[in-house]
Formats: C-alpha cells, sequence, structure tokens
C-alpha cells in the first residue's frame, strides 16, 4: 500500500505497566518523514501529546511529562509508549504523519487507537528457581538474576545466609553480580521478591 499507517483499532494496557499504542508504516525511497503527531481525545482532554519534527521531540501535556516516547531507532516504527499507565490514560489516540515528496508535496495519514487501561487481578511474585549447586571458578565474573512473575511493581532483594545468624543484606536489585569472584564468595544465596 501506498504509504499507509498500520496499527489496531484497540489495544488495552495494565494499569501501571507501560502500554504501547501501535503505529508503523513502510518506508519508500523518494518520501521523508516530516513531523509526526500523536493527539488524544478522552472525555476531560483533547490535545497533543507528542510531536517530532526537525527541531526535535516535544511532550506537549503536563500529564504526559517524562512518561511518553517513540522509538528513534526504527525507520517507520512510530507506536507511542506511555509508561506507568494510569486511568486517566484512557482515550483515543491518533498517530498523524507528514511526509515529503522529492517533488515538495505533502502527504498525510492517520490511524486512530482507542486505548483502554485494565487493572488486573493483583498476584504474588512467583519466582522462577535458579539451578542450585552452582560452581564457578575463582576470579571469574558471574551473576544470579531474581525472576519472579506478578503483579507489577516488583521489588527484588538478594541475602546470603550465614549460619547461626542473621542472612546478609547484598543487594536491592533483581542482579547481584560479582566482578572477580573469591573462594571466600561461597555459600548459600536467595532472593526475595515482593510486590503490593
Amino acid at each position: 500500500a501506498f504509504l499507509d499507517l498500520t496499527g489496531l483499532s484497540e489495544v488495552s494496557g495494565v494499569w501501571r505497566a507501560t502500554a504501547t499504542v501501535p503505529c508503523t508504516y513502510k518506508h519508500m525511497e523518494g518520501f521523508a518523514q516530516q513531523t509526526l503527531l500523536w493527539t488524544v481525545v478522552d472525555n476531560q482532554i483533547s490535545g497533543t501529546v507528542f510531536r517530532r519534527d526537525s527541531s526535535g521531540d516535544h511532550v506537549f501535556l503536563a500529564k504526559y511529562r517524562d512518561r511518553v516516547g517513540v522509538p528513534s531507532d526504527a525507520p517507520g516504527n512510530v507506536s507511542l509508549h506511555i509508561l506507568d499507565l494510569e486511568f486517566s490514560d484512557r482515550g483515543t489516540y491518533t498517530c498523524q504523519v507528514t511526509w515529503r515528496a522529492s517533488n515538495s508535496s505533502l502527504v498525510v495519514r492517520e490511524i486512530a487507537t482507542k486505548l483502554e487501561v485494565v487493572k488486573v487481578a493483583a498476584t504474588k511474585p512467583i519466582i522462577r528457581a535458579g539451578e542450585l549447586g552452582l560452581v564457578v571458578p575463582a576470579g571469574a565474573s558471574t551473576s544470579l538474576t531474581c525472576v519472579a512473575s506478578g503483579s507489577p511493581p516488583i521489588s527484588y532483594r538478594w541475602f546470603r545466609s550465614v549460619p547461626a545468624r542473621k542472612a546478609l543484606l547484598l543487594s536491592s536489585q533483581a542482579e547481584l553480580a560479582w566482578d572477580h569472584l573469591q573462594p571466600s564468595d561461597s555459600g548459600k544465596y536467595y532472593c526475595e521478591a515482593e510486590n503490593r
């Protein structure tokens, strides 16, 4: 198809997670993208969410500041990513792209997508167990990663078991890493995952 935008008529995103409102096109020789405009209409507001032009990327509505973006490294992919989705982000989002042809004429296309925000049933984190009895040579680098499914956001903590003492908290990240392992690093390590 000649410079057509592809997307979906409706998408749903999970509250507090990241949602993608898709909008893509096939790059064609002789046509350069001039502007990209993302607008939204809901029962409270209508306005420009995001604009990309020769001067860069601009976010217009304050409630979207630091929460929206469009890939810049994938030609033809102008999908809108919304972080930390709120119920107030529900609405109809329109992706409008303007191209300049080699003869300087302009071509404009747009598609609209309805975004629903759903609150998933809260689920406790379930940790996927790693292999037990990991053997790594001294001097090597390695890491342990805690992977859990459940309702976001999930926080992680890594501990080292110390016999007859309180476990040592080592990290509040999902990954526990060593650059240069020592024999003294041998021991039992475990991870905790927690959500609301």
